[in-house]
């Protein structure tokens, strides 16, 4: 039992379709997690004021740190892909808290990879981290988070970007036809394909340039299962290509970032693909970039099987003085 000097913190992993909750304690252990659905609640106040009435907690928090989808330049949030607006000062008053610190999703996962036991992650492919190199993290879910570490000292700096709307390039003919078609309606970002909205457009956008309708209530879930199962030969095409592009866009970042300390995925899918996305293209991709090849060859490759990494990353931060 926490004492009174020592109250949990409330952390939360606010994405485009869920939030999770949990109690925090000063040594980063972290009891009561739960998950709401974000469009059961009018903005993240009311979602945190319905997790503290359902958690048993004896000492109310009076401090937060949250992760969001969405960029954090100042005190007023516009999440990405979810209709929440807020202001970060307002969402404090509201929660009766001292303090709350509002960081970017990708940047807790990224604060997350120094602490992750590797029984949380997955190889994909062969590669040797190279120690104080910087490290790359990206994952689709509801969009396509990314971002990066840097090594300085004997810390670590987070980078908060929003790579996952980096204009989006084809490797093979099949993926320019692809592209193609999706750039009828704007402009492509890696998060148009790579995500659970974009696993939808690949296969619209397949189903196009085969001469065959869509069927309207295709999921991101329907189309993964279907390629998996039963091999549906569009579906299955449509996951191919998205592990693919994932391979080039984790490559690109790699290069971008000199990334040898290791590329890192995390998202709600990937985890989920288990072998299915170790035998993909994705390795492929991801190391066969011409003069470079080796350079990325070298370089390893994990998929972060962790439950909640931002939650691991969110104790880190509120670990630190």
């Amino acid at each position: 039992m926490a004492r009174p000097t020592e109250r949990p913190s409330l952390i939360a992993d606010i994405g485009g379709t869920n939030a999770r909750f949990a109690l925090c304690a000063p040594d980063g252990t972290t009891r009561n997690e739960i998950v709401l659905a974000c469009a059961d609640y009018a903005g993240p106040a009311e979602a945190a004021k319905a997790y503290l009435g359902k958690a048993a907690s004896i000492t109310t928090p009076t401090a937060g740190a949250f992760a969001v989808a969405s960029p954090v330049t100042g005190d007023a949030i516009d999440m990405t892909n979810h209709p929440w607006t807020f202001s970060v000062e307002t969402v404090r008053e509201q929660l009766g808290f001292k303090t709350l610190q509002i960081i970017n999703d990708f940047s807790a996962i990224a604060l997350a990879i120094p602490h992750l036991d590797p029984t949380g992650l997955q190889a994909v492919g062969t590669g040797r981290a190279e120690p104080e190199c910087p490290i790359a993290v990206l994952g689709p879910g509801t969009g396509l988070g990314v971002s990066g570490l840097v090594p300085c000292g004997a810390e670590w700096h987070v980078l908060a970007t929003e790579g996952g709307h980096v204009t989006m390039a084809p490797f093979t003919d099949r993926e320019s036809a692809i592209l193609s078609v999706l750039r009828k309606n704007g402009h492509v970002s890696a998060e148009h394909v790579i995500s659970g909205p974009g696993l939808v457009n690949l296969y619209q956008a397949i189903c196009v340039l085969e001469g065959q309708s869509a069927k309207p209530d295709m999921t991101p879930e329907t189309i993964t299962t279907r390629a998996q199962k039963s091999g549906h030969r569009i579906c299955r095409e449509s996951l191919d290509t998205f592990c693919a592009m994932l391979g080039t866009v984790a490559a690109d970042l790699c290069l971008s970032l000199g990334a040898r300390g290791g590329v890192y995925i995390a998202g709600g899918i990937v985890p989920k693909l288990g072998q299915t996305f170790i035998d993909s293209h994705f390795r492929t991709r991801f190391q066969t970039k011409g003069r470079f090849s080796d350079y990325l060859r070298a370089v390893p490759t994990y998929v972060i099987t962790h439950p909640l990494p931002a939650f691991v990353g969110l104790a880190a931060l509120n670990r630190a003085p």
